[in-house]
């Protein structure tokens, strides 16, 4: 899971080398971004029950293949369309390997914590984004012909872990659940929990949404909007930036891995809150200490609402609907970091950045403590399905 996604925000900290050679501008570089998102968005609403059909280990096997393949046509791209295929092959393999990795673990954890492999899933997940932009990052600044180079990290741990996983046996216990294979198998279908288990997971859905937004608003424009808040510039602090919101969003994570799952949403999603307000500030302030605050404010709303979207995932999941809601659950996150961000770079474009950045962070904030009133409101889900 960690060198599968590793490759796909490893291209975040290269947008401005890409802008300047390409002669983009900020609505091209979102657009970019929301390809790669998309593609992962179609995956998800095609493939997302495949682990279910054919068991996860085909389907993880198969997405690092797509992942290190559209990784290395990225090292080799020639113009914006050769790199937009590359980062559509990505999306799609970074679907693949979500799911398919979420549901591995899940079936070798001991005990039947769903806490536990919650945490795991949730944990290696940002761990894996993080580490792609910070070593992109800090290769693209000191090593030649950073657009290629930046690359070979992630090429070779791929060709790695393609051979590590056909060296393992095949996996006897928990068989895929047998389903009939037509064409209404592979058409694209939201699947939801149990009527009264409905309303937490969809609080759980609309987190991880909020997070996604969050984090791919860094993803997409901290190169852009960074340059007039600190005085430090270039391909290693965008790609930090970025690495250490998801670096501290899995230290927050294993430090409240006890929290229940309602009070970790709605502290997660009030950060957030309160993110986008010292972002807002610090449009006219310009101040270091104040982005620090808001990147720390947003690596704990992420960790927080990603551990706990993902545990109510596990909770309202039987075995046979887990790939599904997962599928479901990421859905909903992914058109977090679709819609903001493409309004976003439209916004930029036409009304200029600082605009564009007031009305998004007015709309996040006040989506997140929306959410967050309503979990406050909803009880307690106390007992996980049986699993």
């Amino acid at each position: 899971m960690c060198i599968g996604v590793m490759g796909t925000a490893l291209a975040s900290p290269l947008y401005p080398l890409y802008q300047d050679r390409w002669d983009l501008n900020a609505s091209h570089i979102t657009q970019l971004y929301v390809a790669y998102m998309a593609s992962g968005l179609t995956g998800l609403l095609f493939l997302g029950r495949l682990s279910d059909m054919k068991g996860f280990m085909p389907v993880l096997r198969t997405g690092l293949i797509l992942v290190t393949s559209g990784v290395t046509l990225s090292a080799f791209a020639w113009d914006v369309g050769s790199f937009l295929f590359s980062r559509i092959m990505i999306g799609m393999a970074s679907s693949m390997i979500v799911t398919s990795a979420s549901i591995g673990l899940g079936q070798f954890n001991r005990g039947g914590d769903v806490q536990r492999a919650a945490a795991t899933t949730s944990l290696m997940l940002a761990f894996g984004f993080g580490l792609g932009p910070v070593v992109g990052g800090l290769i693209a600044q000191w090593i030649p012909n950073p657009l290629f180079s930046s690359y070979i990290p992630s090429m070779i741990l791929g060709v790695l872990a393609i051979y590590a996983l056909f060296q393992i046996k095949p996996i006897a216990s928990k068989q895929p659940v047998p389903q009939k294979n037509s064409w209404r198998t592979w058409m694209p279908r939201l699947t939801l929990p149990a009527t009264h288990l409905r309303r937490p997971y969809l609080i759980g859905c609309l987190s991880a949404c909020c997070a996604f937004a969050m984090f791919s608003l860094f993803a997409s424009l901290a190169p852009s909007f960074m340059a007039q808040m600190v005085p430090w510039h270039g391909p290693a602090t965008s790609g930090f930036s970025i690495g250490i919101i998801l670096f501290l969003s899995s230290g927050f994570q294993l430090l409240i891995r006890r929290w229940p799952a309602k009070r970790s949403v709605i502290v997660g999603l009030l950060s957030f809150t309160l993110a986008c307000i010292a972002l807002l500030i610090n449009l006219w302030a310009s101040s270091s200490l104040l982005f620090i605050v808001c990147v720390l404010l947003t690596a704990f709303g992420h960790g927080l609402c990603m551990y706990g979207g993902m545990s109510i995932v596990q909770r309202v999941s039987p075995p046979h609907q887990r790939a599904g809601l997962t599928s479901t659950y990421l859905i909903t996150g992914y058109l977090g970091a679709i819609l903001p961000i493409l309004g976003l770079g439209w916004l930029a474009d036409h009304l200029g950045l600082d605009q564009g950045l007031m009305i998004f962070c007015s709309l996040v904030a006040t989506a997140a403590l929306t959410v967050a009133v309503i979990a406050y409101l909803t009880p307690v889900l106390h007992k996980p399905t049986s699993a």
